[in-house]
């Protein structure tokens, strides 16, 4: 019986592709043509447009390049099941690395053996651009539903905002109840609006809406007075000039609903669209701020930047970014003194453009920067700090310059992996682990950050043996498996790496 492996992956999109019936599929082809499934991964739920978040498929490829695969052939029920990547020599790669290392992908329920024959070759390349192609025609389908349901009046997506819940209504559209933070529906009929929120909630709004309007306090100021109130946003986080501008300039707080400001078709970079591509339904919600105070904001909003020319716009940011060292929207809403990200967006046809007449191309988020450049100056302290720890019970600690890999009592290795925490739109935290699967450690200390990003919230202790099953994204409540190797601080390294006597241990 030759050695193989599954992999099944199913999101959303058919019962038919149920992990359950790809495994079923794969077993009886497997038993056909003398082979013996070995391992299995899955990826459930998990979209085929790329291969983030598909950890499953990550671990098999990482087990294949590392020479810990204990199969011969892996095993997938389709081409689309591999992936419906947009980009096809992006599956192909993939599957390329496995054939590189000796092991062959067999599609089971496709009409050709996937050998390198010219006609396999071609015969693949065609699903695969089929499966991306049903991707994008299933993307088209969607949005359209969305901007339909839009039309009628209902929220699609995204938390509802301070001062605002989520209600959700049967098919005859009678009220169910509200969703709490995090929380979808669960039934396909059943739709989602806005509603007013708590009423200590909508007297902050309207109290941000007064202090703008009638003191003509600016954004940042009146940040810093909910602040000093201990007032928080809906996430539970500091006021700041974006966020109370976001507040003033949304037009659901008067009851509009409004969609397709920014698209992330696909999996691809989140934009922000002009003003004439948005999707609305004027008077959806109960307000809570009359239309006559949000049209004064609005007014406001536009004679500040009005004063300002094409150029004056374009030198301010300029000068910004040769402040931060980079631009991008939060940066432009959170600069004292300078229009909205909005006004570069309706002056300019989009932030990218006016990017692009100032010379500059956006990389990456300056806020993910600064937190990665501020994790790393910290890694050297939380290194010192593991030693310590080894040092105090009398261990023997060697650390290597290169790789920081720590050697105790030249027996067994430990290294450090920081985990960035990750604040989701709902308010929910993730965190991220890259392993260097190169070291080979015995023991690897995930460390989770707090949401802050500033302290080690808790530590897990993952064994070399348990590595290539262990999940590379965390959340604040994982399974008792994993939460199993959790601790809330270093002190089980003294246990791990005490010498007792001779004469204790006889």
């Amino acid at each position: 019986m030759v050695p193989a492996a599954e992999y099944v992956r199913m999101s959303t999109d058919h019962q038919r592709y149920s992990t359950e019936n790809q495994s079923a599929a794969i077993s009886t082809y497997a038993a056909s043509h003398g082979m013996a499934i070995v391992q299995t991964y899955r990826d459930e739920g998990k979209s085929g447009l790329d291969i983030g978040g598909r950890d499953a498929l990550r671990r098999l490829i990482d087990d294949v390049q590392a020479g810990r695969a204990r199969f011969k052939i892996i095993l997938v029920y389709d081409v689309s099941r591999w992936g419906r990547f947009q980009n096809t020599d992006e599956s192909a790669h993939y599957e390329y690395l496995c054939t590189r290392a000796g092991i062959q992908v067999v599609y089971c329920a496709e009409p050709f053996d996937n050998d390198g024959s010219p006609l396999a070759t071609i015969y693949k390349g065609i699903k695969r651009s089929m499966a991306g192609e049903y991707s994008r025609e299933l993307s088209a389908k969607v949005f359209a539903g969305q901007c339909r349901l839009v039309q009628l009046g209902f929220h699609q997506g995204g938390p509802a905002g301070y001062g605002l819940r989520r209600a959700l209504l049967d098919d005859r559209q009678a009220y169910k109840g509200e969703l709490s933070r995090g929380q979808h529906k669960s039934i396909q009929t059943d739709r989602v609006i806005l509603i007013p929120g708590p009423q200590a909630e909508i007297d902050v709004v309207q109290r941000i809406y007064q202090q703008f309007v009638y003191e003509r306090l600016p954004e940042r100021a009146i940040a810093e007075g909910l602040n000093v109130n201990g007032l928080t946003t809906d996430l539970d986080r500091p006021w700041t000039r974006g966020t109370v501008h976001q507040v003033l300039t949304n037009e659901k707080y008067i009851g509009n609903n409004v969609y397709n400001r920014t698209s992330s078709k696909l999996r691809k970079h989140t934009v922000r669209n002009a003003p004439a591509l948005w999707v609305r339904c004027n008077g959806a919600f109960q307000g809570i701020i009359s239309v006559e105070l949000f049209t004064r904001v609005r007014e406001i909003i536009l004679e500040r930047s009005r004063r300002l020319d094409d150029a004056e716009l374009l030198a301010m940011l300029r000068s910004l970014l040769e402040r931060a060292g980079s631009l991008s929207g939060l940066l432009i809403d959170e600069e004292e003194g300078m229009p909205s990200s909005t006004t570069y967006i309706s002056r300019f046809g989009g932030l990218l453009r006016a990017y692009s007449l100032i010379g500059y191309t956006p990389n990456r988020d300056y806020r993910y920067l600064e937190i990665n450049r501020a994790l790393r100056r910290w890694r050297p302290q939380i290194l010192d700090e593991v030693a310590s720890h080894l040092l105090r019970v009398g261990a023997e600690v060697e650390r290597n310059p290169e790789s920081d890999i720590l050697t105790v009592n030249e027996e067994w290795t430990a290294s450090i992996v920081i985990a960035r925490c990750q604040p989701t739109q709902a308010g929910t935290l993730r965190w991220r682990l890259h392993f260097d699967i190169t070291l080979s450690p015995d023991i690897t200390i995930a460390i989770r950050m707090d949401p802050a990003n500033q302290h080690a919230m808790d530590y897990y202790l993952i064994p070399r043996l348990d590595m290539g099953a262990w999940p590379q994204r965390l959340v604040e409540e994982n399974s008792a498996l994993i939460d199993s190797f959790r601790f809330e601080t270093l002190a089980v390294l003294d246990e791990l790496a005490a010498r007792s006597p001779l004469k204790e241990v006889s």
